[in-house]
């Protein structure tokens, strides 16, 4: 009698597997210029705010007679 053999290699899904792990890959890199910023330290900001608002008051109220 024959044997009947079935070899499935699954050499479809290889492929897949690259794309997939390129995709993971990529990610990761843009997800640490994202959060670490790149490696570059923040430059240091001066934040100087003044404001001045002019004096503002209510109407007056009318009177009843």
């Amino acid at each position: 009698m024959a044997d009947n053999i079935n070899n499935t290699s699954g050499g479809g899904n290889t492929g897949l597997a690259f794309i997939i792990g390129g995709i993971v890959v990529v990610l990761a890199i843009v997800a640490y210029f994202v959060f670490a910023r790149g490696g570059v330290a923040p430059e240091a900001k001066e934040v100087n705010v003044d404001v001045n608002l002019p004096e503002v008051s209510a109407p007056a109220v009318p009177t009843v007679n």
